[in-house]
């Protein structure tokens, strides 16, 4: 089947023109990504957009993108950023993806991040491996516990359909696909997101791929990452089935991330030597808490924060 045919279903107007069925995703998303007619991919993608992506096309085509994917070392914990433009300070939640890492479970960060620096900077800041190739990656996460692949290495194919917004002027739900990829077929994903009706399309999208853990949050900038001082709605998957919470403040602080204008030695500053606003801090622990909440642990957040320099000698378990 050629992309044409899949954009005359969803082009051919009103009454007529219908979404694409989990199946036909796939095929739409494996042709582009095989590199089908550009003006094809443009309509197919920008008719989605206009009419609003489904959860069935967004599971179709993340199950395409997860395809095209080398074999890649499994991990407990899945954790996209793709929050191109970040405005709100510090990648605060790399510390949070640190510790968690220190206590014993496996992260897999992978990411596009546009022109803004600020999350690859955080990695060099905080020592965290930028892995290129899937031997790379298997080392980094047998040595630390946590790796961050970049998508112009990951999925090259997809960073040229994600990059396709510099041509439309608009996001396409590649944006999407890029969350839901989960290139180390981890048993659980934290996700964030800027615009909050995603947060259901994720969740309905990652229960059609049968995923069982899943969290996802509007989070600061996009990113996996809680603001302390605000209520957060939660949504997500636990054992298999919807689950939605309000997760209650933290602290009684209710400033913007961006008031924290800090350089990047602060993240290290915190890591090293506990050093900084507790506000930071609280944001690290509320957001490592929500991530071990996802994998289904217990682990006092406050503990870990306390033993974070002595890794365990073996991973722990995880549910």
């Amino acid at each position: 089947m050629s992309l044409s045919e899949h954009v005359r279903t969803l082009g051919r107007g009103p009454g007529r023109s219908r979404s694409l069925t989990e199946g036909e995703a796939f095929d739409a998303m494996s042709l582009m990504l095989q590199g089908a007619e550009p003006q094809a991919v443009g309509a197919c993608l920008m008719l989605m957009r206009m009419k609003g992506e489904t959860a069935e096309e967004i599971a179709g085509f993340a199950r395409a993108a997860q395809e095209a994917l080398p074999p890649l070392p499994h991990t407990d914990l899945d954790w996209p950023s793709y929050a191109a433009g970040r405005t709100r300070g510090l990648p605060w939640f790399l510390l949070s993806a640190k510790l968690l890492a220190a206590s014993g479970r496996r992260v897999m960060l992978h990411g596009w991040n546009g022109a803004d620096g600020a999350v690859r900077d955080g990695l060099g800041t905080l020592g965290i491996a930028v892995a290129r190739t899937p031997q790379e990656a298997a080392a980094a996460l047998d040595a630390d516990g946590i790796v961050y692949l970049p998508l112009e290495d990951l999925h090259p194919a997809l960073l040229a359909l994600l990059d396709l917004r510099r041509v439309f002027g608009l996001r396409s739900c590649v944006n999407t696909v890029c969350r839901m990829l989960n290139p180390g077929r981890a048993g659980a994903s934290v996700q964030g997101v800027f615009h909050p009706p995603y947060r259901l399309l994720q969740q309905d999208a990652a229960a059609l791929m049968g995923w069982r853990q899943m969290t996802v949050i509007k989070g600061g900038g996009g990113e996996f990452e809680r603001h302390p001082g605000k209520v957060i709605e939660g949504f997500g998957l636990r054992d298999g089935h919807r689950w939605e919470e309000d997760l209650p403040a933290l602290v009684d602080d209710s400033r913007r991330l961006a008031d924290l204008d800090l350089p990047a030695s602060a993240l290290l500053d915190l890591w090293d030597n506990d050093e900084g606003p507790d506000f930071a801090r609280q944001m690290v622990l509320g957001t490592a808490a929500l991530a071990l909440r996802t994998l289904g642990v217990d682990d006092a957040v406050d503990a870990l924060w306390s033993d974070r320099h002595t890794r365990p000698a073996t991973p722990r378990g995880t549910a």
